[in-house]
């Protein structure tokens, strides 16, 4: 498999940030780590290997960004509305510097996004915020209200990084043009996050697969049996 590790110095952190690609041709795929997961984790937990088929085939082209939850959404050193203010600058980052780099390396103008758990939020935060840059949302075990981090503080960061309280309101007709699948398991710590978002979904009439896979839990094993199903679908 080809594998390449680049990094730059991030304007928008204002730090470097790293990022792990796999392929070198197919649809570009953003993959976000987990709960405060570095850009390797998916490969030392067997993600990758899962997927293989579909980047040693020029399917898909696959970027592991780093996360910078420890300095965001989970940095308990600083106020509420500094860990938001800092997931802001990861958005900007991810749009305004990784995608561009995406476009121009791929040819693709949409891309496809996804993630576990934490790294589920990631992917369904930035494919409802930037729709028209998303073909594909694959969120595994993801949460989609991202308020338990806030300790109660609320501002703008928050709500236009929370897709509970932003979808519904939105009407970019982009939204009605992704393919969108919520993945999650009967016993999964995040099974009524994915029901309550599907319901929003459905309100909306936004069409997409809220996949439940019986007797399995929030872990590495649920997550490497559905997303080569989901690549499948593309």
């Amino acid at each position: 498999m080809i594998e390449n590790y680049i990094q730059w110095y991030a304007p928008s952190l204002d730090r470097q940030i790293d990022v792990l690609v796999y392929g070198d041709r197919g649809h570009p795929l953003i993959l976000f780590p987990t709960s405060m997961g570095k850009y390797y984790e998916s490969k030392d937990n067997g993600l990758i290997d899962a997927i293989a088929w579909f980047i040693d085939n020029g399917l898909v082209k696959v970027y592991c960004p780093d996360s910078v939850d420890a300095w965001s959404w989970y940095n308990k050193q600083v106020p509420p509305a500094e860990r938001a203010h800092n997931h802001t600058r990861y958005n900007a980052m991810l749009h305004n510097e990784l995608l561009p780099r995406i476009r121009g390396e791929s040819g693709y103008d949409r891309i496809a996004v996804a993630g576990c758990s934490f790294g589920g939020y990631q992917a369904a935060n930035f494919a409802f915020r930037y729709p028209g840059a998303v073909s594909y949302l694959f969120s595994l075990s993801g949460v989609f209200d991202v308020r338990f981090r806030l300790d109660g503080y609320y501002d703008d960061n928050v709500f236009y990084n929370n897709p509970v309280d932003f979808v519904p309101g939105d009407n970019d007709p982009a939204l009605w043009q992704m393919g969108i699948i919520l993945g999650t398991g009967e016993y999964d710590i995040c099974l009524a996050e994915n029901e309550n978002f599907s319901r929003i979904l459905s309100t909306k009439h936004i069409q997409h697969w809220l996949d439940i896979r019986p007797q399995a839990r929030h872990d590495w094993p649920l997550w490497k049996a559905q997303l080569p199903h989901y690549l499948s679908l593309m």
